[in-house]
């Protein structure tokens, strides 16, 4: 019986340059692995591989030098470990994240959260074309949200109380847009000139200064043969809900609109900014 090369690079085998090999690249979300799935991988590179793995640049494992008869049993390793093959091809691939305000210190959302809340809702999705979606979880922008087909960053909503302000002007300098001026006795924000970073909220030794976490959404970024930055279209979303409800407005106007192996950006060129804005703004506004 022919081997089926689409779908095994469907389901995350890669063929190699030598006979019958492959590289294969395992499902990871937001790059984090548990210590279990780390021994099952080493176990699998050990027996099945050359005792080595790869590290992709979008926080992925890949095994190499897999043989074609042992795809099945490799297969079945990995699951005992809570490992799973990843996807290649047109469809939605691995969602990348930084470890986000779980851990770090300038995090405004949990970006592992949000993308495994992602993960669940697209991984594998065919598609006219490969998918990406990165989030990070502030304006330090360490996934590089700007590089994926939708990237999701981190940001907060601020608020300053007078009452609790003693003027220092550890905000104003903590302030790299330059949005915060202070006088006196107050203090003004420009709002366009405010990236929804948060540092004054951090900074602050008083507690003037309040934040409520929110997601700032870029569309359209690539990466690769052809570089993109993606671009913001909308104000900063409050709310998991209407994160999805855009996430699928904008993947639902790319299978509906790109053609084969058209990547987003492309589509979006194609079809006009005004609508792929007019559908992420309906699903905005509920």
């Amino acid at each position: 019986m022919a081997t089926d090369y689409a779908a095994l690079k469907a389901g995350g085998f890669m063929r190699q340059k030598q006979k019958n090999t492959f590289s294969l690249r395992l499902k990871v979300i937001g790059g984090t692995l548990t210590t279990e799935q780390l021994r099952t991988i080493q176990a699998v590179a050990d027996r099945f591989g050359q005792g080595y793995v790869h590290l992709t640049s979008r926080q992925g494992v890949e095994i190499p030098f897999i043989k074609l008869e042992d795809i099945e049993t490799v297969k079945a390793e990995l699951a005992k470990g809570g490992v799973s093959p990843g996807v290649c091809g047109p469809r939605v691939r691995t969602v990348t994240a930084c470890q986000g305000g779980k851990c770090c210190p300038s995090g405004c959302i949990d970006a592992y959260e949000i993308a495994e809340t992602l993960d669940k809702r697209y991984f594998g999705r065919q598609l006219p074309h490969k998918f990406k979606f990165g989030v990070t979880g502030c304006q330090n922008n360490c996934l590089k949200a700007e590089e994926n087909d939708v990237g999701v960053k981190g940001g907060m909503i601020i608020d300053w109380e007078k009452d609790s302000c003693i003027f220092c002007g550890v905000c104003e300098k903590a302030c790299r847009s330059g949005a915060i001026t202070i006088t006196e006795d107050n203090i003004t924000v420009d709002a366009a000139q405010c990236n929804n970073c948060g540092r004054c909220v951090t900074a602050c030794p008083t507690g003037a200064w309040h934040g409520e976490s929110g997601y700032i959404l870029s569309f359209g970024g690539t990466f690769g043969n052809s570089i993109q930055k993606g671009s913001e279209l909308l104000p900063i979303i409050k709310d998991t809900d209407t994160l999805l409800r855009v996430t699928d407005a904008a993947i639902n106007f790319f299978d509906e609109h790109a053609k084969p192996g058209e990547r987003f950006a492309k589509t979006i060129e194609r079809t006009g900014w005004d609508a792929l804005k007019e559908k992420v703004g309906e699903a905005y506004n509920g």
